[in-house]
């Protein structure tokens, strides 16, 4: 995720660099045939690539407008989990009498549950960046858990299943009633829902042909624009085109990267920092000694 910070231009001007490198050839191109072949260039009126700019400002505002509402989703699925991860771990030390809570008891109902949500947590967010979790689950969880999450494709889908064994046992001991087994049940259906959702964003494309539209028309209107300007201005029209192209495209390649919140990118949802805290929130509940710094920001961004 961005900070609130001030960008470098290296991080801005990289990204639109092949385009704005192909729109200088463009206008180059024009200023020799305006030199050599100037009779024959079409007289093209200024009213027409403002027209075209028009049709793509309003094309770019949808797409920008289409691919925050995406990000922002995201966004508020991780803030549910950090929600109900805290959730789970409170009601189990609500639930669960003191003499089998045990919270320093390596084997405690309190202990396992805490530890297996924090593994799920980071699992998750690998599993959504197309990440290995391998030495994230091994770090958190018991051998045998290890084991049996490697039947699994979708690890974290095996971890609430864990969760839901572990709870179910909980219940069948006596240790839990059923209106606490119901309460529990209710929080892991949450985080169930949470994770359907942000799976669903990760694996829903934004239409290809859609953005190849829109990359299509914002050529044409700087081709259009460039052939109009070349006649009108000389030679001031390889920084007037240069500036335009590069807000055109720095807005298309914004609304681009938002489009897909869990790409390992800087402008991700940063659900690395969020399973941080979670870990953070969670040991300290437990009263560990060994509870991790805050993950730590880039230069501008946070992931």
């Amino acid at each position: 995720m961005l900070l609130d910070t001030k960008l470098p231009i290296s991080y801005i001007f990289t990204r639109i660099k092949p385009d704005i490198i192909r729109v200088l050839l463009i206008s180059g191109v024009f200023q020799l045939l305006k030199l050599f072949f100037f009779a024959y260039l079409p007289r093209v009126p200024l009213q027409l690539p403002t027209i075209l700019g028009s049709c793509i400002s309003l094309l770019l505002a949808f797409t920008l407008n289409q691919s925050y509402d995406r990000w922002w989703e995201a966004r508020k699925v991780w803030g549910s989990i950090v929600n109900d991860s805290r959730s789970l771990v409170l009601q189990i030390m609500g639930f669960v009498p003191d003499d089998v809570l045990g919270a320093a008891n390596a084997e405690s109902p309190l202990r396992r549950i805490a530890y297996r949500q924090i593994a799920w947590c980071y699992s998750l967010g690998q599993a959504l960046r197309g990440l290995d979790m391998t030495a994230t689950l091994v770090k958190y969880l018991p051998k045998a858990e290890v084991k049996y999450t490697q039947g699994h494709a979708n690890k974290p889908l095996a971890l609430l299943s864990l969760h839901t064994r572990h709870i179910k046992q909980l219940y069948q001991e006596q240790t839990i009633n059923t209106y606490q087994q119901v309460q529990l049940d209710s929080t892991l259906v949450r985080l169930c829902d949470s994770m359907g959702k942000a799976e669903r964003i990760n694996s829903t494309v934004f239409p290809v042909s859609y953005r190849l539209l829109v990359h299509f028309f914002i050529y044409l209107f700087l081709m259009t624009l460039s052939l109009g300007l070349v006649e009108t201005i000389g030679l001031w029209e390889v920084p007037v085109l240069l500036v335009t192209a590069s807000t055109f495209f720095l807005l298309e390649r914004t609304a681009r990267y938002l489009q897909d919140p869990f790409t390992n990118k800087p402008t991700d949802t940063p659900v690395t920092a969020i399973a941080r805290t979670i870990e953070i929130n969670l040991k300290q509940l437990l009263q560990e000694a060994d509870v991790p710094a805050p993950a730590r920001a880039g230069e501008y961004y946070l992931m």
